[in-house]
Formats: C-alpha cells, structure tokens, sequence
C-alpha cells in the first residue's frame, strides 16, 4: 500500500486493545495483576486515618457538630426546629389514627426517631417522622392482624356489639412495634451491605402512582371518621373495593355532626393553607394552620361537650409521661416481614429522594448507604419506645429548608416540642375531635391529589412510563399496599428487560472533520465510508437480545449470512461430488491406459524387431504427452477453458473431457462437454487428480452468482454495551466466524474495560479472534480497515471524501 496514503489518512497511532494494555502495564506495573493476598492484606490493613475515615462515617454527626457556629447557625435552626415540632403536633396524631392506634403513640414516634437521626443522618434538611403512606402500610399491618372481630366483649352467650378497645389497642401496638423493629433491621443490614442502590429500582413515575394509590387509601381510611359511621373491616385484595360499597350502603347513617365538624374543619384548613402560600414572602415563619385548628377545635369540643351532647368521637385519654421500653413481640415476625420489607424499601425510596433534591440545592453529599443505616436504626430503636415506621415528610421537610434550617439541630429542637407536649400539654387534647384529625390528614393530602395530572405529563413524554404510572396505581388499589408494591416492581423491572430486548439499531457514518460516527438515518451531514459498515445497538446485548442482535445486523448490512453459508455449502457438496466423479473416472481412464499400454507393448514387439526401433516409438510417444503437459491454460475469447481429460492420448483411444467456465480459473464453474458450442476449442494443461481438486476448491461464493457485495469490514460499536454474558460471547463468536466465510472481517470497537475482562474470561479470543479486532474508538477501527484493505479502497475513500472537502 502507498505510504504517502497511510501518513494522509493515518493522522496518529491505531489505538486496539493490545496497545491499550501494554500502555497501562508501562504506566503502573506494580497494580497489575496483584496477588489476591497483597490486595486481601490491603483491604484489611488498619492505621489512623483509615480508622477515622470509619468513625466518621458511621457516626456523621462527629464531621460536622464539633465545627457547628451557634453565632450563624444557632437562631435559623430554633426558629425551624420550633416551626416543625409544631407541625409534629397534629401530624403524629393524625397519622396514628392512619395506622389505627392511639394519636399518643404518634407523638411518640415524633419525638425518638428524629433523636436517632441527628447522630446516624447525612441529610441536613429532612425532618423524621410521621408520614402518610407508611401510617397506611402499618394501618393495613394492624388491621389485618388484629380486627375488630377479634377483641369483641362476650356476654356469657350472648355476643354484644362492643369492642375491647383497651385490648385491641394494646395488641395492635405490638404488632406495629414488630413491624417496625423488623423493617428497621432490614435497612441496618441492607446499608452495611452496600445495597444503598435498590432505591434506584423505584422510579419516579413507580414512586408517585404507588403514593397516588396510597393517597387513595387514606382516603377511603378516614371517611368513616369523616362520616361518623363504622364500616365493616376488610383486608385483603380488593379491600378497597369492599369498604367504599359498605360506606355506600351506610351514607344513610351518616352522623351529621361529626360530617358537620369535618366539612368546617376543611374548609377552614384549605382557606388558611392558600393564604400561607399567598403570604409566604410576606411571613418570617408559615402560620401554624394545623395547630391552631387544633387547639380551636379542643377547646369548642372541651367546653360544648360535643362528646356528650352529640356523640361525636373524640381522641380520649392521652396518658402523661414516656413509656418504658420494651421488647417487641417476635411471634409475630413471621406474619409481618412481607410488610416490613415493602415499608423498609418505600420509606428509603421517599428519604433518599427528598435528601438528594435539597443536598444538590444545597451543595452537600448524601451518602445512601448511610441513610438505610440512619433510618434503619431509627426505626429500629423507635420500635423498642412503641413507636411506628417512620421517614421523611414532605411538608415538614419543606418547612425545615423554608424557614432557614441549617442542620439536623432543627430535628432536635422539634423533638424537644413534642416532649415538652408529651410531658406536660398531652391531657390537654383528650377533648379533640378525630374529625379534625381525619380532616388534616384529608387536606395534607391535596398535594397527592394533583399527582393525578401525571398522567398527562406521562402521556405527553413516555407512554412506558405513563404505564409504569397506571399499573402501580390500579395494582396498589386493588391489591393493597404490600402486594401492590411487589407487582409494580416486578412491572417496572419487565419493562427494562423489554427496552433491551427491543433496543434500536443503526449504521453509523463519519462526520467529516472529525472523529465522530452518527446515525445516517438522523444526520445528513454524515458520509458512508465506503466498504466499511459501522453497527450499534442502543442497549446492551445479552441473552434476551443476541438473537435479535444477529438479526438486526443481517438486515442493516444487506447480507443474510445464514442463506449465503447454506448456498455456498451445497455448492461445496457439489463440487465435491464431482470431484468424486472425477477420481472414479480418472481411475478407470487409468486401467484403460494401462490395458493400452499393454496391447501396444505386445504388438510393438511383434512388429518391431530392433531396440532402437522401439526406443524411438516410445519417444515419440512420451514427447507427445510432453508438448500436451507444457502447453498449460489458454483462454479464448468465448471465455471457455477446457481442463485436460484423464487418458494419455493414443491413436485410438476415446477422450472423456472435463472444462471450467470463465476467463479466471479462480472463478470458474464447471460444465460438460455436451455444452460447447461449435468453434469452442483450445488446448488443455494438466492431467494431474490434484490440480483439478485444486481448482474445484477456489471457487469462491461471489462466483456463483447469486449475491455481490462490497462491503469487506463490519465494525460493531459496542460503546453502549456495560456488559456481556455467555450467550452473548457465543454470538459474537459465531458472527466472526460466519461473516470470515464470505470475505467479511468483523472488528469490535468502543468496548468499555470491564466488557474486554469479560470477553477474556469467557473465552472469546483465540489464534483466529485475537485482541488485534478490539479497537479503543469507532474511529481507530476505521482507520485500521482503510490501512488495511488496499491502496485502491484509500482511494476510492479519498475520492468520496473530496467532495466534501474534508479527510479522516
């Protein structure tokens, strides 16, 4: 090839992965292929930095307190810490009634889980505690364990329509406290193994259909407070369904001062929550709306005597003081670890979220792994204090950040509000309606109410998605909270397999004056480099796609390699079933030639009489085979070669002939003699048996006729794929060997470091399929292929490229 070529177009040294390796080896030779002992002995190594690092981070608390400013961070975090414990206040006691316990354990869950959190958190923003969708999951737990139809009051025979309340309560507490102790434990164990990630799985639109759903539950869980009525207890699938037709069939029954009381407190609710929004800029801090509602609503109810007078349900005895701890009843861990599984993952998934938006506006690092440990041992301690499963709120996460809330201090002073409420203002509330609870939690749910409009955003964007939305949504209606999760997850993960199994697939060409490769389909600009085809899939190919992946290259190339190595092969049987025929003919020519031999050898001696004589004869002979032997191929213009017959011409013996079509011996087929034409005449060269296999064997499958191509390197870009497995190996074996038959080279390009270990350990290369065919870029196999190939295909390059004025 043309050097002044390959310095034109060959700018920089060809980058594959041989030279990548030897490269890093010159670099640094000493992390090269460590013995597992150095690296074992490396990673178990102690010193004092090491150490620290660990305390540190187990302990994040100790990185930031000791440097902590009261001057600029003292007041921004008491004013916030005093503005979230007083939404702590209506908050735990409305969502206890969610998770159908006592509003006093609600205050306690306020108070020892964010404690926990200020020593264990990463996040400096989110306030622990109480939220919606989990006070749902343990209300789903509690029910389900222990119903109503379990605690009734026996009257010698007679069943009375009264609940044991005290015991009830008593027991669901314990099931509540299980539930969250076991939750907690498996997020402990889940961030020291590293498993931070498995909140990546619960996308965004998975994440708001299950809460949307969630939000529907809570719904259909507070109308009975809303209505006054008391519907039958349902669990199970479809539960949903059976309560909202019982509430249908009660609405007769509604008691219309508890409906009364609940539509006040709405109303008075949305009306004070749109003038907070309103004002905001205005306020230094938000209006306390649920708090004051709260209070009102306490002390209307305290002196009407609404309890009495119009038998509307109040909260009750709230007991002054903190419990003791105790432990959780383990007999019952069995029947609730599906749920605390499914409420370990969905309180990791809403804190880690919230804890990354205000750590990337904030400019800090939220360590995940960090935040199941932190979590997980508030969940875990709160659990021993009867407490229920906690994670971050929204709202009062907002509120924190709003309000000017520097660091998880404002979670302590919020936690000394609601002990001080505990301690000393908790008899206070005894006279509070659960209408007003259940309408707080009503109007805190209007933010969960708008997530119904995803549906058109989603629609608009990604109807996938829009999908992943619409089936979380129905399968957490109708198949509760735990089994919903379980299926939307299982869809989620369904979909990803289906995008990779159905990725998109391109050829790429060269953007001219650079070293990139596009689309053809979407770029214009680009060029088609000439004998070269360039393949990429949008996904990883592995065993669910490899099929389609050969498939996909088949028809991008234009080359269907399946029918082209089927048609050569039954050429290849045919040619050696002539060749059979051929040997047999040649065999049985050759006894003819022996018999004549003979006969003429018999009447020589009877006709000549001289030795000379019949030296002569023979010389004769033999020179006539001779002239035969050395005349070798001549072409005629008709483009017919004849090949020499198997007999030795005698006078009188019959030749059987043999010839190839076409001027090039490499491309010939074979015909008979019956064929030719008049006029169709030439000399022959060879008698030899191997030389007419010889030429059988270089008929080449472009000779045959049936398909023409000019493509003579495939360049698969393999810059998207981040791994490979055994299928996938296998394919990429078969597609080197199976296009090398047809004259097509197959280079890998763009393969990630990780990929190439893969390929070695599974095997891929071999004498045939060396490292040489993986080149770091698209582009260096590009230049490799031009280097490559010939002078003629440089310049049938450089002609291509000179009419866009540009070269490689």
């Amino acid at each position: 090839m043309d050097s002044g070529h390959t310095e034109y177009y060959v700018q920089r040294e060809i980058i594959d992965e041989q030279r990548l390796k030897e490269r890093s080896q010159r670099m640094d030779p000493s992390q090269i292929n460590l013995p597992i002992s150095h690296r074992l002995k490396k990673s178990l190594s102690c010193s004092t930095p090491r150490l620290k690092r660990s305390i540190v981070g187990f302990l994040p608390v100790l990185s930031w307190l000791p440097r902590y400013s009261i001057w600029d961070y003292g007041m921004p975090d008491l004013i916030s810490g005093i503005s979230v414990g007083i939404m702590h206040l209506p908050q735990g006691m409305a969502y206890a009634l969610l998770a159908s316990l006592p509003p006093v354990f609600g205050l306690y869950t306020s108070l020892y889980p964010p404690l926990i959190y200020f020593i264990f958190g990463t996040s400096r923003h989110i306030s622990i505690g109480t939220f919606t969708i989990l006070s749902i999951m343990i209300g789903s737990v509690t029910e389900r364990l222990a119903p109503d139809s379990d605690f009734l009051i026996y009257n010698g025979t007679n069943v009375t329509e009264e609940v044991d309340i005290i015991s009830r309560d008593f027991y669901r507490v314990q099931v509540a406290a299980a539930a969250t102790v076991l939750g907690g434990l498996i997020q402990v164990v889940l961030g020291l193994v590293q498993f931070g990630f498995v909140g990546t799985y619960l996308s965004e639109p998975l994440v708001r259909g299950y809460t949307t759903a969630a939000s529907a539950h809570a719904v259909v869980a507070q109308l009975k407070y809303i209505l006054g009525v008391s519907p039958k207890r349902f669990s199970g699938p479809l539960s949903i369904v059976y309560t909202l037709a019982d509430l249908f069939m009660l609405l007769p029954e509604t008691h219309l001062p508890t409906l009364l009381a609940s539509v006040v407190s709405i109303v008075v609710l949305i009306t004070a929550k749109e003038l907070n929004t309103a004002l905001r800029q205005k306020l230094l801090v938000p209006i306390p709306v649920e708090l004051c509602t709260i209070v009102v609503a306490t002390v209307i109810s305290f002196y009407t005597r609404l309890s009495k007078t119009y038998k509307i349900s109040v909260v009750g005895e709230i007991p002054s003081g903190l419990q003791p701890p105790s432990i959780p009843n383990a007999s019952v861990f069995s029947e609730v670890v599906l749920d605390a599984f499914a409420m370990a993952i969905v309180g990791y998934a809403i804190s880690i979220s919230l804890g990354k938006t205000f750590a990337l506006k904030h400019g800090y690092k939220v360590d995940s792994n960090q935040e199941l440990v932190a979590l997980g041992l508030s969940n875990t301690f709160g659990g021993f204090f009867q407490c229920f499963s906690v994670c971050s709120s929204m709202s009062r996460s907002l509120i924190q950040e709003s309000t000017g809330g520097k660091t998880q201090i404002a979670g302590v002073v919020s936690g000394v509000i609601v002990l001080v409420t505990v301690l000393k203002l908790g008899s206070l509330f005894q006279e509070l309606p659960k209408a007003v609870l259940a309408a707080i939690v009503f109007v805190n749910l209007k933010g969960m109410f708008k997530q119904y409009y995803d549906i058109v955003t989603l629609w608009r964007s990604s109807k996938i998605d829009l999908l992943i939305w619409l089936v979380t949504y129905v399968s957490t209606v109708l198949f509760n909270l735990d089994m919903g999760l379980g299926a939307s997850m299982g869809f989620a993960l369904l979909t990803v397999i289906f995008r990779t199994q159905r990725p998109s697939y391109s050829l790429l060409g060269h953007l001219p004056g650079t070293e990139l490769y596009l689309d053809m389909e979407t770029h214009k600009e680009v060029r088609e480099v000439p004998g070269i085809t360039i393949f990429r899939s949008s996904a990883t190919m592995y065993f669910a796609n490899a099929e389609l992946y050969l498939e996909a290259l088949k028809k991008k190339s234009g080359l269907d390699i399946g029918k082209m190595l089927i048609y050569k092969r039954r050429q290849e049987a045919k040619q050696r079933r002539r060749e059979r025929r051929a040997e047999r003919r040649a065999q049985r020519e050759a006894k003819r030639q022996k018999r004549a031999f003979k006969e003429a050898s018999q009447r020589s001696k009877r006709a000549v009489f001289s030795v000379e004589e019949e030296a002569g004869q023979l010389k004769e002979t033999n020179g006539d085979i001779h002239r035969e032997v050395e005349l070798g191929w001549r072409e005629r213009e008709n483009s017919t070669v004849f090949v020499i017959p198997e007999t030795v011409r005698t006078s009188d013996v019959h030749h059987t002939w043999m010839y190839l079509k076409g001027t090039d011996p490499e491309t010939t087929t074979l015909g008979s003699v019956s064929d030719l034409h008049d006029g169709d005449t030439t000399t022959l060269d060879s008698s030899s048996e191997d030389t007419l296999s010889r030429d059988l064997e270089r008929v080449s499958l472009g000779s045959l006729g049936k398909w023409t191509w000019d493509i003579h390197s495939i360049i698969l870009d393999f810059s998207t794929a981040n791994f490979i497995d055994i299928v996938a190996i296998k394919t990429l074996r078969n597609i080197f060997h199976d296009f090398s038959e047809i004259g097509v080279d197959i280079y890998l390009a763009g393969c990630q470091a990780l990929v190439v270990e893969q390929l070695e350990r599974g095997g891929f290369f071999s004498d045939v399929i060396t490292e040489g065919r993986v080149f770091a870029t698209v582009h260096d196999a590009v230049l490799y292929c031009l280097k490559h190939r010939g002078a003629e295909i440089l310049h049938s390059y450089e002609n291509a490229m000179d009419t866009s004025g540009t070269r490689l």
